[in-house]
C-alpha cells in the first residue's frame, strides 16, 4: 500500500496518509486537529488550499463552487491524497492526547 506525505503551511507539520485515507483522518491519526465539522463534504468547516499536489475526493460533487475547485481548494474530510500534497491551512493545532 502506498502512502503520501501531507504538509501544512504555514506550520510546516507534515504527515503520512495511506492510501484511501481522508487527509482529516491522516492527521488526526498523526496527531494534528484541522478544523471539521460534519465529515461528510457538506458543512465547508474544513475547506483549504492546495499549494501542490493533488486530491481525489471521496464523493462526486462536495461542497465546493466551480470556482473554489479552479483555486484549488479541497475539503479534507473528503478528499485523499494522489501523491504528496502541500496544503495551506492556518488553523491546525497539535492534538494535546495529555501523554
Amino acid at each position: 500500500m502506498s502512502t503520501a506525505t501531507i504538509t501544512l503551511q504555514p506550520s510546516g507539520w507534515s504527515f503520512t496518509a495511506e492510501e484511501g485515507v481522508t487527509i482529516l483522518h491522516a492527521a488526526e491519526q498523526a496527531g494534528i486537529e484541522l478544523p471539521s465539522s460534519c465529515r461528510n463534504g457538506t458543512c465547508r468547516t474544513c475547506i483549504c488550499r492546495v499549494q501542490s499536489g493533488s486530491v481525489r475526493h471521496t464523493i462526486e460533487w462536495p461542497g465546493l463552487s466551480l470556482d473554489e475547485k479552479r483555486e484549488g481548494h479541497i475539503l479534507p474530510c473528503v478528499a485523499v491524497a494522489q501523491g504528496d500534497v502541500v496544503l495551506e491551512q492556518r488553523l491546525a493545532r497539535r492534538i494535546d492526547w495529555g501523554d
